[in-house]
This record gives structure tokens, sequence and C-alpha cells, in this order.
């Protein structure tokens, strides 16, 4: 007997479907829109403290001489007029204050002595005695500064909303995975989040200092003063190189995640180690500035995390060899 066209039961089961389907799409929608407050309320607060988080993003600046012996420094004021930092020596210089490298700022104030003007200079004890930065950050327009800020917070904002974002979507994506699938997916987060974090901290901390202070000398080798940089270009550079070297520290996740779909083998890996050498300079040259320092830094970390690859990928399949019984010779 053949099948009736107009069988409730199958009407039952395309409803049922649709109901499902609008179901997954309500779901999604509301996920989205708790992220979005989430995201929204992070940029209100990042807003109120967006000087605090300038402070934070300038510490690379402040840190460009970590590898360099600290040498005297002398900061003359005249009026609204400010001359320096000059390096000094405490021969050229003998009013220094003491420790090994001071940085001293004078103030140059014109007195009269026996009937003649003359320029004296007095130590500011307001000032700090530590090592100057070469560069200062400006806006150039009368808007700059709410730009700089509302970036600043946006940047800020991400980052600081991100477990709430990510909880929100995971709760719309968790219910259509088993246990053991649950399971698998959070170790694999858990691994994401630790190299993104290490990749963060290494930029933060090491590899920005360095390719600022490259950035100077390779300015002052071309004949050109950098003392003066825009506000807003220097936020958006720190803060895409730090999320940019955070998504590189995800390549093992990459690799490792081919190696468990079977695609790759420890073997194949090892044998493209020299490709691997180049893509590393390549990754290098991308996330980084363009000159030789920076991008040797970034490629040697991604090289080493790609011999871990190696290695992690060998004792994966050793193991399975074994619970499969397989005699190795």
């Amino acid at each position: 007997m053949a099948d009736d066209p107009s069988d409730p039961s199958d009407e039952s089961d395309e409803l049922g479907a649709r109901k499902s389907f609008w179901g997954h799409v309500q779901d999604l929608r509301v996920a989205l829109v708790r992220s979005s407050i989430a995201l929204g309320a992070a940029l209100v607060l990042c807003l109120l403290i967006s000087n605090r988080i300038v402070q934070l993003l300038e510490y690379p600046l402040r840190h460009i001489h970590m590898f360099e012996q600290p040498q005297p420094t002398v900061t003359v004021k005249f009026g609204g007029t400010t001359f320096g930092p000059y390096p000094v020596t405490r021969e050229q210089f003998p009013a220094l204050p003491p420790g090994p490298a001071p940085h001293a700022v004078y103030v140059a104030k014109v007195v009269t002595i026996a009937g003649q003007q003359v320029v004296a200079l007095a130590l500011d004890p307001s000032v700090p005695m530590t090592e100057p930065t070469e560069v200062r950050l400006n806006n150039f327009s009368p808007t700059e500064p709410f730009m700089v800020a509302f970036h600043v917070a946006l940047y800020a904002a991400v980052a600081v909303s991100s477990p709430f974002w990510i909880y929100f979507m995971g709760g719309f994506m968790l219910p259509a995975l088993k246990a053991n699938e649950r399971k698998v997916i959070f170790g694999w987060i858990g691994w994401s989040l630790t190299l993104f974090l290490a990749g963060v901290v290494l930029t933060y901390f090491l590899l920005l200092p360095v390719a600022l202070r490259a950035t100077l000398q390779y300015s002052e080798l071309l004949g050109f003063k950098s003392t003066d940089w825009r506000a807003d270009e220097y936020i958006g550079f720190v803060s895409k190189f730090i999320f940019g070297m955070g998504l590189g520290f995800q390549f093992p996740i990459v690799v490792l995640f081919l190696v468990k779909l079977g695609l790759v083998t420890s073997r194949q890996l090892a044998h493209y180690r020299r490709h691997m050498i180049v893509l590393s300079l390549v990754l290098g040259a991308l996330l980084t500035t363009p000159e030789v320092i920076t991008q040797v830094a970034m490629a040697v970390p991604l090289y080493l995390l790609y011999e871990v690859c190696i290695w992690i990928a060998w004792y994966w399949e050793r193991k399975k060899r074994r619970a499969e019984g397989i005699v190795e010779i």
C-alpha cells in the first residue's frame, strides 16, 4: 500500500523540526544579546578607567632600555620649554645626584648676581630620578583624546568581557555535545587559553620593549627624530601586536588538532621542519614590526612550539600502538 502523502505523522515531524530550528535560532539570539550586553557594560567600565589602561599599555614604552647599560641623563626646563634628556657623564656634569644612572631634571632660572643677570640651574626634587622615556605620546587634534579613550576602552572591553561572552556562547553550543565530547572540548580550550596568555605575557614584557627600541634605533639610523608619536597609533599598534602574538601561539593547537584527526603524523611533521622555519619567519614578519630583531624573537618560540608538537604527536602515536597491541621493532 503506497504511503499517504497527507499522512499526519509526516506533518507533525516537519512541524517539530521547524519548532526545533526556530528554538535554536531563539537560543542563539539570546546568547548574542547577552554577550552584547556584557561587552557594552565592560566598554562603559573601561571608559571610566581608560587613563589606567593607557598607563598599562605604556609599560613597554617605559622599559625600552631593559637590555641596555643605564646611563645618567639630564633634562633642562626653561619656562614652558623642555630640553633633553641628554646623556652625560659625571666628568661632564659633576652636579649629578648620587646613583648609577640618575635622571636629573634641572629648572633654569634667571638670577641677578653682582648686578648681572645669569642663568642658574636648580635641581627639581619633584621629579623621580629614574631613566626617562625617550618617546612622548601626543594627540594632534581636538577629537583625538576621545578617540584614544574609546579605542583603549574597546580593546580592553573585549578582553574583560571575554569570560562572559565565552560562557554565553558556550551555553548555546555545549548542549549539542556528549559528555565525553565536552570533556575533550574543555581540555582543548584550557590549553588554548594557556598558550594565548603565554603569547600575551611574552609580548608585553619582552617583545614589545625590544620592538619599540629597535624602531627608535632604526629611525636614528635613517637620520630622523622619533621622540613624538601619535597616541592613537601607538595604542592601536600595541593592542594589535599583543593580540596577534596571542593568536600566533594558537598554532600548536591547530597542528595537534590535525594530528588527532589523523591528517598528519609525527614523521610528516619532522619532515617539514625546514618549511616550518620559513613559516615561522613569515608569521614573525606579519605579526611584528618590519625589522629583523622582533621577527626572529617571534619565530624562535613558534618553532620551539612546533618541535614540542612533534614530540607530543610521537607520544600519542606510540601510546595508540601500544593500546592496539602493536609491537615496536
